[in-house]
């Protein structure tokens, strides 16, 4: 339920309202524009080293912000990653586990818990958080945290229930559709947010981009497509001419609304923040120099970019190794408006306000991840993952529940990126300290956990649908 605004920002804002943009900034919290691409890993962002993919302004947001060179999506698959963005929890404690409609895989050595298919109305959100600190709220583009994907199935938990306040919803192609016709709703999602950006100068707001690019199926306009499967190294399995050409329209999309931010005068005092929801589809593209891809717990699966620009608060072209979760947005954009996470909320994440400010990274134990569920993109089976320090350790449930299926795997990340060496033989106590972290994790977020399945057919394993 939205909350009535604190009687201080109701005094200030008739004030910031009759003042131009420029001077109204000093007198208010900042904005927000978070910009979320689909199945997007680091490969295809050029400020993370790659050659290939080519994204001009998307690398701007490094070299006048903060590039993070470890960040992590929540799952490696979307919808639990955009229900831990909304409420700053982890997916084991919403139980939204895997994407909404999931794969019923009935026949797996293993059950799959029955995980949450919508996110509850009941959850606090953070746009309805920021709603009740007097902040305008738009979410243009993907939500996927509704019961159904397509309307009217989608209405009841859509996310004008959820404290958006103007709301476009839009949804990845079907392979027939025509890619010179906005295919991923790119233009579409473009268009409205220049238009709220215009509305919306004189107030606070929170303007949500969650992109369709580059999900599945990867199509482009043909001239596009042509002009990147021209290029050096097109053949090669980590660079995609197709997603090449999609993220050429998201960049320019992004230019965009960055020069609109400008021209409105909204530079100083707009948060911009980019991300991920998870790796990319192995399918589609190698992950290189990540290990593995979607639906995994590899760092191809679950390694994202997340650039953070804020014109003199965050010091340009900086560059932090700090790990972080998608369950870190919640606290940390409304400590940054100057009003923190109740004491009373259940939150995850942490802070990361005063490490934008210039801080040292936020003092956490580990990073959990928590993937009950088979997967046609997976590898392993259901699992969960740590992080802690520069060790990482992989957990394969059909081991754990069945003692069968891969063993746990240790690597450390600082020496070994690519996790090419499973270090789990050679160092069996820190194995069972990380196994224990892990358990002690799902104890405190009530994880469900699969079972051993009685109609187990090894002769029948795949489910009947793909995300």
């Amino acid at each position: 339920m939205r909350r009535l605004l604190p009687l201080a920002i109701t005094l200030l804002l008739p004030v910031c309202l009759s003042l131009p943009a420029s001077a109204a900034s000093s007198s208010r919290p900042p904005n927000f524009v978070f910009i979320l691409g689909d199945d997007l890993g680091t490969p295809p962002i050029s400020a993370y080293g790659g050659t290939y993919y080519r994204t001009p302004h998307i690398d701007t947001l490094a070299r006048d912000g903060i590039t993070f060179t470890a960040a992590y999506a929540a799952c490696p698959v979307c919808s639990p990653t955009r229900g831990a963005l909304m409420t700053g929890q982890y997916p084991a404690r919403t139980r939204i586990t895997d994407f909404i409609s999931g794969n019923p895989f009935p026949f797996q050595r293993l059950k799959q818990p029955e995980w949450q298919k919508f996110l509850p109305l009941a959850a606090s959100t953070i746009a309805e958080e920021l709603a009740a600190r007097g902040y305008a709220t738009a979410h243009f583009g993907k939500w996927h945290l509704a019961r159904g994907y397509f309307p009217p199935q989608s209405i009841d938990e859509g996310p004008d229930q959820q404290g958006f306040q103007e709301v476009l919803i839009n949804h990845k192609p079907k392979s027939t559709d025509d890619p010179e016709q906005d295919a991923h709703g790119v233009e579409a999602i473009t268009v409205r947010a220049l238009d709220f950006l215009e509305r919306h100068r004189d107030r606070p707001f929170f303007l949500y981009l969650p992109h369709n690019t580059i999900h599945a199926p990867v199509m482009a306009p043909r001239a596009l497509l042509a002009k990147h499967r021209a290029r050096p190294g097109s053949d090669r399995p980590e660079n995609n001419p197709i997603i090449a050409a999609m993220m050429e329209q998201f960049d320019d999309s992004i230019g965009r609304i960055l020069a609109k931010i400008d021209a409105l005068g909204l530079r100083e005092n707009t948060v911009v923040i980019f991300n991920g929801d998870n790796g990319g589809l192995l399918g589609d593209a190698a992950q290189t120099p990540h290990r593995g891809g979607k639906a995994q717990l590899h760092e191809g699966g679950i390694r994202v970019p997340l650039l953070i620009r804020w014109p003199g608060v965050i010091t340009a072209g900086r560059v932090s190794g700090a790990p972080t979760s998608t369950v870190d947005f919640f606290p940390t954009l409304l400590e940054l408006t100057g009003k923190s996470v109740a004491a009373s909320a259940v939150v995850d994440g942490v802070s990361l306000a005063p490490h934008l400010r210039g801080g040292p990274a936020p003092a956490r134990p580990a990073i959990f991840w928590h993937y009950p569920h088979y997967h046609s993109a997976g590898d392993g089976g259901p699992a969960g993952a740590v992080r802690a320090g520069d060790w990482k350790l992989v957990e394969y449930f059909e081991h754990t529940v069945a003692k069968t299926g891969r063993a746990p795997e240790l690597y450390n990340l600082r020496t070994d990126p690519g996790e090419t060496k499973n270090l789990a033989a050679s160092d069996p106590a820190r194995v069972a300290n990380l196994l224990a972290m892990l358990a002690a994790h799902r104890a405190a977020t009530n994880a469900q956990m699969p079972t051993l399945n009685a109609a187990y057919d090894p002769n029948n394993l795949k489910g009947k649908n793909r995300e």
